[in-house]
C-alpha cells in the first residue's frame, strides 16, 4: 500500500503522523511510504532521516494525497485537506467529530474512509491510541495550570504546592480515566491538595489505592462538583463518553460563585469541553478570562511536546497502521477493535455516538447530513 504522511497544518501542531522508525517498519513490508517534505521538523526528524528508513519525499501536500492510498496524520484535518481526500482512500488520525459537522459534512462528501484513533478499541474496553496522548496531556494540565495561577498571567498567585506554613493549592480533578489519573499524579508529586470526582465506585476504589490516600476520591454528584469547584483554585476537566460529546459540568452560573484568579484546564475541548464557557484556544494564545476565571483551553496540547508526543502516538498507533496497509479494508472483518475506529465511510457517518452528538437520529440520518447539521 501508498501511505501518505503529509505536514500538519493547525496551529501550533508540531507532532508527525509517521515518525522515521515507523516509516522503517512499514518500508520492510514492502509498503511505500510517501512524505511531504518537512514534515518531520517538528520533532527534528529531518527529509533525510525519512529517506535513510526508505520514504519518498515529495513537495506538497496535493502530491501526498494524489499518490496515497492511505493518509496517516495526528490532527483531524482542516478544511483544504478534507477537500483533497478521495473515494477510495483511507483516513487514520484523530477526527473528533462530534463537536464539529463541517468537518464531518466534509468527509461524507469526500467520499473516504475515515477512521478515528479516539475510538479505537481494545479487548479491556479502553482505547488504546487516545490512551498515550491523554496521558501527556493529563501532564501537561498541571504544567498549564502552574503558570496560568501566577498572578502575572492572571491567576490567583497561588503556588501549586504551596511551601511551610502557607497551604498549597487546592487541585480537583473531573475524571477518574487516564487523563484524571495523570493529572492527579502530576499534582499531588508537586505537593496540591488533590481531589478526583468520578462516577464509576469501581474505580474510585482503584485510585484510592493508587493513591494509597494521597488523593481525595469523591462519587461525582452535581452536589460534589459545585461545593468542589466553588473551592478550587485548579479545575481539570478530563471527561470523556467516547466518539460522543463531552457534558458539561461546570455553568456559567458556577463560575461567578468561584475563587477570582482561579484556573479551569478543559482537557476534553477537543469533544466540545466540559465547561459551558470552554472555546478552543491555541497554544500561541492559550487562555481566556470570563467571570475573573482563567481558561486554559488548548485543543492540541500534546503538540507542545512533540518529540515525547509524535513517538508515544506512533508506539500506539503502528500496529494499526500495519494491519490497514496490510489487509485494507478487509482488516475491519478480522479486527473488531480496530473497526470501532470507522467513523465515515462511502458518505455516511457509521459510528452510533458521533451521529448521535451531531444530532442525526440515525445512522441511516447521516444520509441527510447537511440538511441536519443546518
Amino acid at each position: 500500500m501508498r501511505i501518505g504522511v503529509p505536514t500538519e497544518i493547525k496551529s501550533d501542531e508540531f507532532r508527525v503522523g509517521l515518525v522515521p522508525g515507523s516509516v522503517r517498519e512499514l518500508t520492510a513490508r514492502g509498503h511505500e511510504v510517501i512524505v511531504q517534505s518537512g514534515a518531520g521538523a517538528g520533532i527534528f526528524a529531518d527529509d533525510a532521516a525519512y529517506e535513510r528508513a526508505g520514504a519518498r519525499i515529495v513537495k506538497s501536500a496535493d502530491e501526498v494525497f494524489f499518490d496515497a492510498q492511505m493518509i496517516v496524520k495526528v490532527k483531524e484535518p482542516q478544511k483544504v485537506e478534507w477537500k483533497r481526500l478521495k473515494a477510495d482512500q483511507i483516513l487514520f488520525t484523530y477526527l473528533h467529530l462530534a463537536p464539529d459537522a463541517p468537518q464531518a459534512i466534509g468527509l461524507m462528501e469526500s467520499g473516504a474512509t475515515a477512521i478515528a484513533y479516539e475510538t479505537v478499541t481494545d479487548a479491556n474496553g479502553g482505547l488504546p491510541l487516545l490512551a498515550p496522548m491523554s496521558e501527556v496531556a493529563g501532564r501537561l494540565s498541571i504544567e498549564a495550570a502552574a503558570v496560568a495561577l501566577r498572578r502575572p498571567t492572571g491567576g490567583r498567585g497561588v503556588l501549586m504546592g504551596g511551601v511551610p506554613s502557607v497551604k498549597p493549592a487546592k487541585v480537583v480533578v473531573l475524571g477518574g480515566g487516564v487523563v484524571g489519573t495523570h493529572a492527579a499524579r502530576m499534582a499531588a508529586g508537586l505537593g496540591a491538595d488533590v481531589s478526583i470526582l468520578d462516577r464509576s465506585l469501581p474505580r474510585l476504589r482503584q485510585l484510592d489505592e493508587l493513591f494509597e490516600g494521597r488523593v481525595r476520591t469523591l462519587a461525582s454528584t452535581m452536589e460534589t462538583i459545585e461545593n468542589e469547584v466553588l473551592a478550587a483554585d485548579v479545575v481539570i476537566g478530563a471527561v470523556l463518553i467516547a466518539g460522543a460529546s463531552a457534558p458539561k459540568l461546570v455553568n456559567r452560573a458556577m463560575l461567578k460563585e468561584m475563587k477570582k484568579g482561579a484556573v479551569l484546564v478543559d482537557v476534553s475541548i477537543d469533544q466540545g469541553g466540559c465547561f459551558e464557557t470552554s472555546r478552543a484556544t491555541t497554544h500561541a494564545h492559550p487562555t481566556f478570562e470570563v467571570d475573573g476565571v482563567i481558561h486554559y483551553c488548548v485543543a492540541n496540547m500534546p503538540g507542545a511536546v512533540p518529540v515525547t508526543s509524535a513517538q508515544a502516538l506512533n508506539n500506539a498507533t503502528l500496529p494499526f497502521v500495519m494491519k490497514l496497509a496490510d489487509k485494507g479494508l478487509a482488516a475491519f472483518d478480522r479486527d473488531p477493535h480496530l473497526a470501532a475506529g470507522l467513523n465515515v465511510k462511502s458518505g455516511r457517518i457509521t459510528h452510533a455516538a458521533v451521529a448521535a452528538s451531531l444530532g442525526f437520529d440515525s445512522l441511516e440520518g447521516s444520509k441527510n447530513a447537511r440538511i441536519a447539521a443546518e
